[in-house]
C-alpha cells in the first residue's frame, strides 16, 4: 500500500500541488477534493486501453470517418491547472 500511496501523493504533487500556490488550509482542501475527483473519474491512467478507474472501458472508432469529424471541447479546473476533455455529440 505505500508504492500506492507513495505514487499518489507524488503525481499530486507534481500535477497540482507545483503549480499552485496554496493561501491557506480550506483553499488546500477545496484543491485536493477537485485533483480527487479528476483523478479517479476523468485522467487517463496506465492500463487497458488507458481506461480510468470509475469508468467503462470506452468505445473504439472503427470507421475513418468518424474519426475526421472529431469535435473535442475542453473543460478548465482549478484555474485552468487540470484540464479535462470530451468528445462532443
Amino acid at each position: 500500500m505505500n508504492a500506492i500511496m507513495e505514487r499518489w501523493i507524488r503525481t499530486c504533487r507534481r500535477e497540482l500541488l507545483d503549480r499552485m500556490l496554496i493561501w491557506n488550509q480550506r483553499h488546500l482542501l477545496h484543491a485536493l477534493r477537485e485533483y480527487k475527483h479528476f483523478y479517479n473519474t476523468h485522467r487517463p491512467h496506465q492500463g487497458i486501453a488507458n481506461a480510468r478507474p470509475l469508468q467503462p472501458l470506452p468505445p473504439s472508432a472503427t470507421h475513418q470517418a468518424a474519426a475526421t469529424r472529431l469535435d473535442i471541447r475542453r473543460q478548465q479546473r482549478l484555474g485552468g491547472i487540470l484540464n479535462e476533455y470530451h468528445h462532443t455529440a
